[in-house]
């Protein structure tokens, strides 16, 4: 999963054009038109007819798997759906779904804000939604968060994470009076970002023994805590190495790395009552460390997401 994890940072976090994302989008765009909205509910007003909701993903494996887990949440409703996995970036995506060819779109609420106003610092998951609403496209809206986040973080090996008593429950603060210690690793950006080194210093107080520049939660970042050639480094918080090789993400309580909630982004009129039910009841039971299992399966042990997906809607009484 090492390529991809970089794939994955990538579209989430760029906010300008991919040249190669938008003539993709260009193609994929030509001919197609959009329809003016009709007044009523923006969500449940959907047209009788026998269509299918299509449901897009990004080219990164967790948004496919969220995306089937979103699709066969929909078809336990009985609602018709079609997949449109590995599309491309956000730039592309985002313009199919203003023109209704695709329908429904797992997304980050952080990286998605960014793409539509980099100025944006909100405070809360709330204030998050309520500023990607401001900026959205007319036909487009949100449905309700999940508490599951793919971002960065400060995470430690086990090696670490024994010597010093930290735990899933443990803090960045608690890196406080250790962290000179510890050589912290990521990007060669970490070093100079708010969210980043001097955040870390200036909101959690931490000053590393040394930093060295990595890769973006890749496979240089992942391999040289493995090997403790760092003792923390920035990996995303769903990132399979984490539990295969027993890594400790540590808690954010001042959110300096943002929020990263998984949000569906759907066009407006395109699901019945009953689908936004389900696509919230999803949200609903859809935590970071559930999620991290599932990406566990599917990129570590080579499951099929559509499989995993089944399998988990099923668990969690949901198909």
């Amino acid at each position: 999963m090492t390529s991809n994890n970089r794939i994955s940072r990538s579209i989430r976090r760029n906010r300008g054009a991919a040249a190669v994302a938008l003539v993709a989008a260009t193609a994929l765009l030509a001919g197609c038109s959009s329809s003016g909205d009709k007044s009523g509910n923006p969500l449940t007003d959907s047209k009788a007819s026998g269509d299918s909701v299509v449901v897009g993903s990004n080219n990164f494996p967790e948004s496919t798997l969220l995306a089937d887990i979103y699709g066969e949440a929909l078809k336990a409703k009985g609602i018709k759906v079609t997949y449109k996995p590995n599309i491309g970036s956000r730039e592309t995506t985002y313009g199919l779904l203003k023109n209704g060819s695709i329908k429904v779109l797992p997304e980050y609420n952080g990286a998605l804000l960014a793409y539509l106003d980099p100025k944006a610092k909100p405070k809360t998951v709330e204030a998050t939604t309520a500023a990607i609403e401001a900026k959205l496209d007319s036909k487009l809206t949100m449905l309700k968060p999940a508490a599951a986040q793919s971002k960065d973080s400060v995470t430690v090996n086990a090696a670490t994470a024994q010597k010093y008593h930290l735990t899933a429950k443990s803090t960045i603060a608690d890196l406080k009076d250790i962290a000179g210690d510890l050589v912290m690793g990521a990007s060669p950006e970490f070093q100079t970002r708010q969210q980043g080194l001097v955040g870390l210093k200036d909101v959690y107080g931490l000053q590393f023994k040394s930093f060295r520049a990595l890769d973006a939660g890749g496979p240089l970042t992942q391999a040289a805590l493995k090997k403790n050639a760092v003792q923390a480094a920035d990996i995303f918080t769903t990132d399979a190495t984490i539990s295969k090789e027993k890594f400790v993400v540590l808690q954010d309580p001042q959110n300096l790395f943002g929020f990263e909630n998984v949000q569906p982004l759907v066009q407006k009129k395109a699901l019945p009552q009953k689908g936004v039910d389900a696509l919230d009841a999803v949200s609903a039971k859809l935590d970071t460390a559930t999620l991290l299992d599932l990406d566990t399966q599917v990129q570590a042990q080579n499951k099929d997401p559509l499989d995993v997906a089944k399998a988990w809607l099923k668990s969690a009484g949901l198909a």
